[in-house]
């Protein structure tokens, strides 16, 4: 048991030095390399995909809008990151987009570029800027590498060992605090993203979509109506379930537009 814990700490310390947030530069704590989190990601999202209805775009406006907002924001993320000299951190993103059939007001992006949005999320959004505003924000979650920071956090609090990819994904403990750390836990629970978290994705988010061709301006209005949403208990919101407080993140974001309509170019 001692090995175990001097072995969580020197890397602790080793990893603290060197993982940082992009744009504020906030050093997190990530344990758990990169590829393992890929790998472990790929796993459970194709599990995910097969225990769910995913909506196909064969004639579905719905499901190609996910797929096109997907593929204009990934390309504003690969172009801001290799603007900021960190390409090589989704270089390895294999990007994929899909709508699945379920009533929660919901949407999330595992590591390598998994991104999930449920239908129960569209009547909320109600149109492809505000649907561009939820990707942009659990997209920028991934690229921060919150789920890695949150699910360092709880290995570290439950003791458990982290001896490479193998041994996380046969864990089942490990494979349950994955899937809460990225809003799929279901009735395994969720683990809450901090407050800066959260902002550090609001943050990152506007600068997506306004890189993609949306207005971010839009961000203001959307985040409003799913906290009347939310208020009014009409839908499961688990997409709200970790989210900082309506004043602060509305303060925040207009404090941001100024920065992310510099980023804005509407698609003709």
């Amino acid at each position: 048991m001692q090995k175990k814990f001097l072995f969580i700490g020197v890397s602790v310390a080793m990893m603290m030095s060197c993982a940082k947030v992009p744009i504020t530069g906030r050093k997190q704590l990530n344990l758990i390399p990169e590829s393992t989190m890929q790998s472990m990601a790929l796993t459970e999202y194709q599990t995910f995909l097969t225990e769910n209805k995913t909506v196909t775009t064969a004639g579905n406006k719905d499901a190609d809008m996910v797929k096109r907002v997907g593929a204009r924001i990934s390309a504003a993320v690969t172009q801001y990151m290799t603007q900021n000299n960190m390409g090589n951190e989704v270089a390895g993103y294999k990007w994929e987009f899909n709508l699945v059939d379920n009533k929660e007001v919901n949407a999330w992006c595992m590591p390598g570029g998994k991104v999930v949005v449920y239908t129960g999320l569209l009547p909320v959004t109600q149109n492809e800027t505000s649907l561009a505003c939820v990707m942009g924000h659990e997209i920028a979650h991934a690229i921060a590498r919150h789920g890695n920071e949150r699910m360092s956090q709880q290995l570290v609090s439950q003791g458990i060992e982290i001896a490479g990819s193998v041994a996380l994904n046969k864990n089942p403990q490990a494979q349950n605090i994955f899937l809460q750390s990225f809003g799929v836990g279901g009735n395994l629970g969720l683990l809450a993203f901090s407050r800066q978290n959260e902002l550090e994705a609001d943050h990152l988010g506007v600068i997506f979509m306004a890189m993609a061709g949306y207005n971010p301006q839009e961000a203001i209005p959307f985040w409003q109506r799913m906290a009347s949403a939310s208020a009014s208990g009409s839908k499961p919101m688990e997409l709200m379930s970790t989210h900082p407080s309506d004043e602060r993140r509305i303060a925040q974001l207009q404090s941001l537009m100024p920065e992310a309509m510099k980023y804005y170019k509407p698609v003709k």
